[in-house]
């Protein structure tokens, strides 16, 4: 079954962004690092439900407009369009090449997978694999899959997490029947508008903007 992995949020200015959330939730927030092929770097705020929220900005515009990924290009498309705050989620798995499978056998359209690659402050290498439902970031969202190489690395560090936890993500634009459908998910009968991960809930309503509860 899938967790949620992180929800990503654009930023235009990082300092800003970690300054007004820090003092709204009184959260850490950790230097992530950089994306050097895409043009990017992140902040983190790590939570107790083995999530976390990712704060990204571009510093190399040009590299960023040239990436394939179409993270960055969703990124590129936010911050251009000043429409900052969060915009994509991501849910892990441990079985990505199934994934891969299950898309191409109900003909779902996806991209990847992208690996990809990043050193943390203290120089070790964090690696993983991407994988994301075709989407047209102008008017939807569908969240990527991501597999860590070893997921261990990622959540080692267990004096930087918040005891809040990401609880629930809402957003709409999609219906929760078809949302299972692509993410293999088995809904629950009485949960008319949710559907279950093993660490938050996602819940479906009519409001495009992705949103999130902390608690």
């Amino acid at each position: 079954m899938l967790q949620l992995d992180h929800i990503v949020i654009a930023t235009p200015d990082m300092d800003e962004s970690i300054s007004q959330y820090s003092s709204k939730f009184a959260n850490k927030v950790v230097k992530g690092g950089e994306h050097e092929e895409w043009g990017t770097y992140n902040y983190l705020s790590f939570f107790s439900n083995t999530s976390y929220l990712e704060f990204i900005n571009i510093y190399d515009f040009k590299t960023a407009k040239e990436a394939e990924n179409p993270l960055i290009q969703h990124l590129v498309h936010v911050l251009e369009e000043n429409k900052y705050g969060a915009f994509q989620f991501a849910l892990r798995t441990k079985q990505l090449d199934k994934y891969i499978t299950h898309f191409k056998k109900h003909n779902i359209p996806y991209k990847g997978p992208y690996a990809a690659e990043r050193v943390k402050p203290d120089g070790t290498i964090l690696k993983w694999r991407m994988l994301l439902p075709e989407y047209n970031y102008k008017d939807e969202v569908l969240p990527f899959l991501i597999e860590w190489e070893d997921p261990n690395i990622v959540f080692s560090e267990t004096n930087l997490s918040n005891a809040k936890s990401i609880t629930k993500i809402k957003y709409g634009g999609i219906t929760k029947e078809e949302f299972a459908r692509i993410y293999q998910l088995k809904p629950r009968k009485l949960d008319k508008n949710q559907l279950h991960l093993l660490n938050s809930k996602i819940f479906f309503d009519n409001d495009r903007k992705l949103r999130f509860d902390l608690a």
